[in-house]
This record gives C-alpha cells, sequence and structure tokens, in this order.
C-alpha cells in the first residue's frame, strides 16, 4: 500500500502555523482553526482535520517542485 500525497502543501518560514481549511472553500465551511509548531528536524506539519501539509521553506522537507510532464 502507497502512502497519498496531503491534498495541499503551503510552504512558510514560520514555525508556528494555523489551520481552518478554508482555501478553496469558505473559513464557515472548514473546520476548527488549529495552531501547530513544526519541527526543525522534521520540517514539516500535516493538519489533524484537513491533512493540508505545511512545510518550512529550506527545511528537511522543503524539496523543489517536479518538473511539468514527468
Amino acid at each position: 500500500m502507497t502512502a497519498m500525497p496531503p491534498p495541499e502543501t503551503i510552504r512558510t518560514t514560520s514555525h508556528r502555523v494555523a489551520c481552518d481549511g478554508s482555501g478553496q472553500v469558505s473559513a464557515a465551511l472548514g473546520h476548527p482553526r488549529v495552531y501547530y509548531q513544526i519541527d526543525d528536524e522534521v520540517g514539516f506539519v500535516d493538519c489533524g482535520y484537513c491533512d493540508r501539509r505545511f512545510v518550512l521553506e529550506g527545511g528537511p522537507a522543503d524539496a523543489p517542485a517536479a518538473p511539468e510532464g514527468s
């Protein structure tokens, strides 16, 4: 069984992030606002509600995007 990629990845320069599930939907249709702390050793954190991934820019999980068509 292979792991599915997160539904959305957001690159950030902040170690502390908030998620309310909004973005493509209004905040009223999202989820309660939750706050997360990105660990320097991991470099990312996933939202427990919507699986949105927050990646720390320059951290170990920050990889360049794959070129289109590959």
